[in-house]
């Protein structure tokens, strides 16, 4: 099985030397300019031809989340686009964060100036506790660093990399040697509106859509100006994307959570969300649907179930299916996939038919996919390691049969 590490071989012109120097340079200075100064000339296109590689908050299989780090390692290995939670500061900064609270990825409760700023308060009704980002001005938060989420996973870049903002993400895409879109979400819209106030009355969402369109990010899915800086933007709030509708026509995506979780503003269960019905009417302001995978096929014991009928609807609907989160690790792979990331990858793509995978490990989708359907020269990756591999494939096929 290639490795997920492998860095040169992608051809993308970011060499591992230049991701070892990120892991000091990253916590030293802000690594890119804003708005993007560097020139790449003519880069190569986003490929459209099989279903998108989206590095799930960067490749934080490896690097902690979220991170500059992550992402640059994302575009090393091969992602299309590279995924982001937006929140805000206390002072109104969008910031590339998952969660509401900075407990559980940061070094915030190693920063005893800040040890007074615990709060609880109320998230999609639920009294949660720890210290919030919006308690905290951009400086402030600049001062932490990010950790890696899980145990298992590697520790070694933890207290490395500062949080990063919205801004600071763009340029990561925009600087990149090739076109590499972005995937960001409008999270906890409710929880942020009641909690940071900008001027002229302006919303979380209102903030967002100006920064897009302060660089660049604008029209319909495969237009030309989409091409150029390909975007989808993503969120649980239907509302929220109803009113971003009124604001740009890039591509939307709705987020659809657990079968037990409804929406976050507007209470509908997910029977709802996902009846023909609704499916209608999301359409006129979403290109796609982003359902957990294991509400696409149900799980017991850890085997697969019946797949439900969710990815051909959504299709009939003319809606692409971006399912989440896809992750290397034995306790998130399925008896079914005999802890074989490559063949969950099979099963997904080539049986139940979705559009594009958010996943925490890059490198293994795009292995995976150059493996299994390279890119044609047209398609932005004439990478002749790829062709190799595609012959050896076909030599392997033809003495099995």
């Amino acid at each position: 099985m290639p490795s997920t590490c492998s860095g040169s071989g992608f051809g993308f012109g970011f060499a591992p030397i230049l991701f070892l120097s990120l892991v000091v340079a990253c916590a030293a200075r802000p690594l890119y300019p804003l708005p993007s100064k560097v020139s790449h000339g003519s880069r190569l296109p986003i490929q459209t031809s099989r279903p998108y590689n989206i590095a799930h908050r960067g490749s934080n299989g490896e690097i902690p989340e979220e991170t500059s780090a992550a992402y640059m390692r994302a575009i090393e290995e091969g992602a299309d686009f590279i995924e982001t939670d937006i929140l805000s500061s206390k002072d109104g900064v969008l910031i590339c964060f998952h969660d509401v609270t900075l407990d559980d990825t940061t070094d915030i409760a190693d920063h005893k100036e800040f040890a007074n700023r615990k709060r609880t308060y109320d998230v999609q009704g639920v009294n949660t506790t720890g210290f919030f980002t919006v308690d905290f001005t951009l400086k402030e938060l600049k001062l932490l660093r990010v950790k890696q989420r899980f145990s298992f996973r590697d520790q070694q870049y933890n207290g490395k990399f500062p949080i990063i903002t919205f801004e600071e993400f763009i340029s990561i895409a925009m600087d990149a040697p090739r076109i590499v879109g972005i995937y960001p979400e409008i999270k906890n819209p409710i929880f942020i509106n009641q909690h940071v106030k900008w001027s002229g009355g302006k919303l979380f969402e209102d903030k967002f859509v100006g920064i897009l369109k302060k660089y660049g990010y604008k029209g319909s899915y495969l237009s030309e100006p989409w091409l150029k800086q390909p975007l989808f933007i993503q969120s649980f709030a239907p509302t929220s994307l109803v009113y971003i509708s009124n604001l740009t026509d890039s591509p939307k995506i709705f987020l659809i959570d657990d079968i037990t979780i409804p929406t976050q503003d507007t209470n509908q269960s997910y029977w709802e969300i996902t009846s023909d019905a609704y499916l209608d009417y999301i359409k006129d302001y979403v290109v796609g649907i982003g359902p957990w995978k294991d509400t696409i096929v149900p799980v017991l014991d850890n085997y697969l179930q019946t797949p439900t009928d969710l990815v051909a609807r959504a299709h009939s609907h003319d809606l692409q299916v971006h399912p989440y989160t896809f992750r290397n690790e034995n306790q998130y792979l399925h008896f079914d996939f005999h802890q074989d990331p490559y063949e969950e990858y099979d099963y997904w793509i080539n049986k139940i038919g979705v559009d594009g995978l958010f996943t925490d490990f890059t490198g293994s989708l795009h292995n995976f996919q150059e493996w299994t359907s390279p890119l044609s020269k047209d398609d932005g990756d004439d990478n002749s390691a790829s062709k190799l591999l595609h012959k050896i494939e076909l030599l392997i096929s033809s003495y099995k049969n």
